[in-house]
């Protein structure tokens, strides 16, 4: 048969070409200087006149850099490249497969949240269905950052002189006799959560009600955003911290957050 019935025949030459150049990408990633090409053909395993002609190549398409003393870095394009990506990434459809995921396992409702000045917006929500106690934040509603678990990591994410501002500004109102009303109360909560990197809503916005917190960092290691998982305080179970705090910490990898090596 002709290649018009089948359409073009693949080359596998032009395949491993993508594959030579992408661990040659790899191993710039990973070489925190300039590497030269000796360093970069015996870690990638190409013949170095293999390696020579494809790093060639990135280079004129600005993918790599060639310093003055023939070493290799990453180009500015991948950069260029990369902004594209983050401004067209929406943090909302990232995190729902995460979420009903989650929702799944747990069975009870999973929300997501961003910090919006003194205030916490939630940006969606999945309702656990089965809940007889009225939940007062729906996606789009707002809430004072030191009545949530959502809140409170912002909170510990900024300094001890801006969470005194923040208690200035806001006077610190209470929604239930357990809502931390007091700078003394919310900084010993707060010094809890930069510990364990998760927060607790104990009933704090609404009688009935826990929530608990992980939050979700971009590429720079910055927390743009936080998942809760809600529920009644008789169905309240410890062992979810584990795994909503697995399901942010997969939401910031999908963002582009790399953990540091321990």
């Amino acid at each position: 048969m002709s290649e018009v019935a089948h359409g073009p025949a693949k080359n596998p030459g032009s395949i491993q070409v993508i594959e030579r150049m992408m661990s040659l990408l790899d191993a710039l990633a990973d070489s925190p200087e300039a590497a030269s090409l000796k360093h970069l053909a015996a870690v990638t395993e190409l013949h170095p006149s293999t390696a020579h002609r494809i790093l060639a190549a990135m280079t004129n398409a600005r993918f790599v850099e060639r310093q003055d003393a023939g070493t290799y870095r990453l180009g500015i394009r991948l950069l260029e490249l990369g902004a594209i990506v983050k401004s067209r990434i929406s943090l909302r459809e990232v995190a729902l497969p995460f979420m009903q995921e989650l929702h799944e396992n747990i069975g009870e409702a999973i929300n997501l949240g961003a910090r919006h000045d003194d205030e916490i917006v939630y940006l969606e929500r999945t309702s656990s269905g089965r809940s007889l106690v009225r939940v007062v934040y729906l996606v789009g509603g707002r809430a004072p950052l030191h009545l949530t678990s959502l809140g409170k990591l912002f909170l510990a994410a900024d300094g001890p002189q801006k969470v005194r501002d923040y208690a200035k500004r806001t006077g610190l109102p209470g929604k239930t006799p357990h809502s931390l009303t007091t700078l003394q109360a919310l900084e010993k909560e707060l010094d809890k959560v930069r510990r364990h990197d998760v927060a607790y809503d104990d009933e704090e916005a609404e009688i009935g009600l826990k929530c608990v917190a992980a939050p979700i960092r971009d590429d720079e290691g910055t927390i743009i955003a936080a998942l809760s998982v809600s529920a009644p305080a008789d169905r309240h179970d410890p062992n979810w911290i584990a795994q909503i705090k697995r399901a942010a910490d997969k939401v910031s990898q999908a963002l582009g957050y790399t953990s540091p090596k321990k």
